[in-house]
């Protein structure tokens, strides 16, 4: 039977994270207790873990760490890319002001005493003489040399970029987290429903027995 379980018109966040199915009403997901089982399927196909066909024997016990398994695993990655913008971005500011600064410095000036980073613990004094280019470490070990003019458009593009990632982090991870919390309601509501049918079933065939 075709699953009836479907997202807001199969949609998704710009960035190609899927809506969580919303239920409404379970009767337009499930007509009778035969189906609970494959729309449950449904929702473990869409949150990529494979033990729902465990499902009748122990949903309670595996619906709450289940049903929002791939969710959660989206939600630890677009974190961890967070924090990581988080320390990039200031570097970026930082070498793009450095840059603007030498940028103002005229041939024929003096040189300036100044003091740089080697590591997190390591400082040496230098002297900077007026230039018209600057080093710029891209990663990987990898350094190239720039004009002053190129290297100010690069950081500045990098620096929007980061910024523009950071925001779409920021967003995804309440998008992510609102989803979580619409699978939790929607496996609920099938759960009870399942309960409370299996409840009526067994007080009708009491009856028919009686």
């Amino acid at each position: 039977m075709a699953s009836k379980v479907q997202t807001k018109d199969a949609a998704t966040n710009p960035r190609g994270i899927p809506y969580a199915p919303f239920v409404d009403k379970v009767e337009d997901y499930v007509s009778s207790r035969a189906e609970v089982d494959g729309t449950m399927k449904s929702f473990q196909e869409m949150i990529s873990y494979d033990l729902f066909h465990h499902l009748s024997a122990s949903l309670t016990a595996l619906i709450r760490p289940l049903v929002h398994r791939k969710y959660q695993f989206m939600e630890v990655n677009t974190q961890r890319r967070a924090a990581g913008l988080k320390e990039k971005i200031p570097d970026i500011q930082k070498t793009l002001d450095m840059v603007k600064f030498l940028k103002t410095r005229k041939p024929g000036s003096d040189s300036i005493e100044t003091t740089f980073e080697l590591n997190d613990t390591l400082y040496a004094k230098a002297e900077v003489p007026p230039t018209d280019e600057v080093y710029l470490w891209l990663g990987a070990n990898v350094m190239l040399s720039y004009p002053i003019a190129e290297a100010e458009t690069l950081l500045d593009s990098k620096l929007s970029t980061a910024q523009q990632s950071l925001e779409n982090c920021e967003e995804d991870l309440d998008f992510l987290r609102e989803q979580i919390t619409t699978l939790e309601v929607a496996t609920a509501r099938v759960y009870n429903w399942d309960v409370t049918t299996r409840r009526k079933e067994k007080v009708d065939h009491g009856k028919g027995e009686a």
